[in-house]
C-alpha cells in the first residue's frame, strides 16, 4: 500500500510539471505558490538549482528589506539624501545581477543542468550586496526604528548625567582645597611683615589702649580673621565710604600666629580719615577656655581620641599638631562671634562683618535700625523651599521637631548689627552653650556656624531689607549688577574668594578697587590683584 502511494504521488508531480524546465528561473519570482513551485521542481532536477532558488530568496528578502527602508524615509522626508541613493542603487544592483549575460544564458535560459563555477560567482555576487545592505541597514536603523532612538537618548543622557556628576563632584573638591588653600602671595606677604616687625623693633612697640575702643557713642565693627589683605580691604571699603569715618572703630582679631602681621600692617598701611583700628589675638580673651566654651571642649577631645587612636602610628608627630592647631584657630574665630558681649562689655551694639565681604555705602544707617527689642539684625536668604531651617537642622531629632519650625526662614552671617544690651539680657550666649553641648554627637546640625546661630537667635532676629546685605558673590555668575550696585554690602561668600585666582572676573574688580596697590609688599610678592 505504501509503494502504491508512493508511485501514485510520484505520477502527479511528474504529470504537473511544466513544459519548459526553466520556468522556476525567472527574475526574483514573489509569493508563497512560486516557492512551492520551484521548491518541487528542485526537488526533480540539478541540485545546483536548489542552492539557486536559496540564493534568490536571500536576494528577494533585502531587496524587499531595502525597498521598504527607502519608502519609509521618504515618508519621514528625513535629511539623508545620500542613503537613499544608496537604498535605491543597492535594490537595483540586486535586480540587475541576472540581467548580466552570463549569468542569464548559464543560469537562467539553460534546460540542462548548471554549471557550477557560474552559480560560484553569482552566489559571491549576492552575497557581497546582502553583507553591504545589512550593514547599511544596521548603520541607519537608528534613523528609522522610534524605540531604539528613544533608548539610545535614554543611554546617553544617563551617561552624561553620570558625567556631569562626577565633574561637579571633583570641581567642588578642587574648588574646596582651592579656597581652603593660603595663596603663595598671601603667604609671602604675612612673611615680610612679621620680618619688617624683627627687622625694626623700635618701630612697632606695643601702644596703649584707646579710649575710643570702648566709647559706646561711635560706631564699631567686629572683624575676625587670619587673613591680612582681606581685613584690610573690609576695613578700607568702610572708610571709604563713610560720612565721618573719624567716628568708626574696627575690632580686629585674629590668631597668635598671624598677630604680628596684622599689626605691622596698620602700623605701615594706617587707617584713613581718623578711623580707629584695635588687633587683638584670640588668645588674649581669658575666658576662651575649654571650662567655659563647648567648641574648644570638643576640639581637645576630639584631638584625645584622635592620639589614642593614632597611638601606634605617632601622632604627636608636628604634622599632627599643625592639623589640629589648624582646626582649633578656625574654630574659634569662627565661634568667636557667639561672644560678643563679653568680648565688648561697655558697648552697645556692634556690626559683624565677615573678611569676605566690601562695604559700597555708608553704613551708619544700621544703628539706627529699631531692633524692637530682638538681638540680631540681618538679611533674610530664603525663598520658595529654599534657606530654610529645614535645611540647616535635623527634624528627625524630637529636640529640634519639638522647638522649631522647619519653614522658618534662614538668615544670613556676615553682616549683622548686634544689639548687646539685649543680648545679655535674652542670655544668648547661655542658649547657644546649652545647645552646643547637646550637639557633641552632631545630631542636631552637621557644622559650621549658621545652625547654632539659626536656633540661638530663633525669633529674635529682625529682618533687614535685602539692599543692606547681597550675597553669592563667591559661586552665583548669574547676579544682577544693579542688585549688586545697589548693595550696602556685597558678601564673597562661597568658594571663589576675590584674592584667589578662581574668583569670577566680573566681581574681582569690586574687590581689587580697596586693595590698598602703594602697599610696597604687595608688589614684592605678586600679589596678582
Amino acid at each position: 500500500m505504501f509503494s502504491l502511494l508512493f508511485i501514485a504521488t510520484a505520477t502527479v508531480l511528474l504529470t504537473t510539471r511544466p513544459s519548459t524546465t526553466h520556468q522556476h528561473s525567472r527574475r526574483f519570482r514573489s509569493g508563497g505558490n512560486a516557492y512551492m513551485h520551484r521548491t518541487f521542481v528542485a526537488l526533480n532536477s540539478d541540485p545546483l538549482k536548489t542552492r539557486l532558488d536559496l540564493i534568490y530568496r536571500q536576494a528577494n528578502d533585502h531587496i524587499t528589506l531595502v525597498k521598504a527602508y527607502a519608502a519609509y524615509a521618504r515618508k519621514l522626508k528625513l535629511d539623508i539624501s545620500r542613503q537613499l541613493k544608496m537604498f535605491d542603487d543597492l535594490a537595483k544592483n540586486f535586480s540587475d545581477i541576472t540581467s548580466k549575460p552570463r549569468y542569464k544564458s548559464t543560469l537562467f535560459e539553460t534546460d540542462g543542468n548548471l554549471d557550477e563555477d557560474v552559480l560560484r560567482q553569482f552566489e559571491k555576487e549576492v552575497k557581497d550586496r546582502v553583507k553591504f545592505a545589512r550593514l547599511l541597514i544596521a548603520e541607519s536603523k537608528e534613523n528609522y526604528d522610534n524605540q531604539l532612538k528613544i533608548q539610545k537618548l535614554k543611554d546617553t543622557i544617563f551617561a552624561v548625567r553620570e558625567l556631569l556628576g562626577k565633574a561637579k563632584k571633583n570641581g567642588a573638591f578642587a574648588s574646596s582645597i582651592a579656597a581652603k588653600s593660603i595663596p603663595k602671595s598671601l603667604h609671602c606677604l604675612a612673611m615680610r611683615l612679621v620680618e619688617e616687625r624683627i627687622s625694626h623693633p623700635e618701630k612697632y612697640k606695643e601702644d596703649l589702649p584707646k579710649s575710643e575702643f570702648e566709647d559706646p557713642d561711635l560706631y564699631h565693627y567686629a572683624i575676625f580673621s587670619d587673613n591680612v589683605i582681606a581685613v584690610s580691604v573690609v576695613v578700607r571699603s568702610v572708610v571709604k565710604n563713610a560720612e565721618e569715618p573719624w567716628k568708626h572703630v574696627f575690632h580686629v582679631v585674629t590668631d597668635r600666629m598671624n598677630l604680628a602681621a596684622m599689626k605691622v600692617w596698620f602700623k605701615m598701611r594706617p587707617v584713613e580719615g581718623g578711623a580707629h583700628v584695635e588687633v587683638r589675638a584670640l588668645e588674649d580673651y581669658k575666658f576662651m577656655n575649654s571650662a567655659y566654651v563647648p567648641v574648644l571642649r570638643q576640639i581637645e577631645s576630639a584631638k584625645q581620641r584622635f592620639y589614642l587612636e593614632h597611638k601606634m602610628e605617632n601622632a604627636t608627630k608636628d604634622g599632627s599638631n599643625m592639623k589640629f592647631r589648624y582646626l582649633e584657630h578656625m574654630s574659634m574665630l569662627n565661634h568667636l562671634r557667639f561672644y560678643l558681649p563679653e568680648m565688648y562689655p561697655k558697648l552697645h551694639k556692634i556690626l559683624f562683618l565677615d573678611d569676605d565681604v566690601v562695604v559700597q555705602k555708608d553704613l551708619t544707617g544700621l544703628w539706627k535700625i529699631d531692633l524692637s527689642g530682638k538681638v540680631n539684625g540681618a538679611v533674610e536668604t530664603c525663598f520658595g523651599s529654599f534657606h530654610r531651617f529645614s535645611q540647616y537642622l535635623n527634624f528627625s531629632h524630637p529636640l529640634i521637631r519639638e522647638r522649631f519650625n522647619p519653614k522658618a526662614c534662614a538668615w544670613a552671617y556676615g553682616m549683622n548689627i548686634f544689639d548687646l544690651d539685649a543680648w545679655r539680657r535674652k542670655k544668648c550666649t547661655e542658649t547657644y552653650h546649652n545647645w552646643q553641648n547637646l550637639n557633641v554627637d552632631r545630631a542636631l546640625w552637621k557644622s559650621g556656624t549658621l545652625p547654632p546661630g539659626l536656633i540661638t537667635f530663633y525669633s529674635l532676629t529682625k529682618s533687614l531689607d535685602k539692599s543692606w546685605h547681597v550675597l553669592g558673590l563667591g559661586y552665583n555668575p548669574s547676579i544682577s549688577m544693579d542688585v549688586i550696585n545697589n548693595a550696602a554690602v556685597i558678601h564673597y561668600n562661597g568658594n571663589m574668594k576675590p584674592w584667589l585666582d578662581i574668583a569670577m572676573n566680573q566681581y574681582k574688580n569690586l574687590w581689587t578697587k580697596y586693595v590698598d596697590n602703594d602697599m610696597e609688599f604687595l608688589q614684592t610678592c605678586n600679589f596678582g590683584v
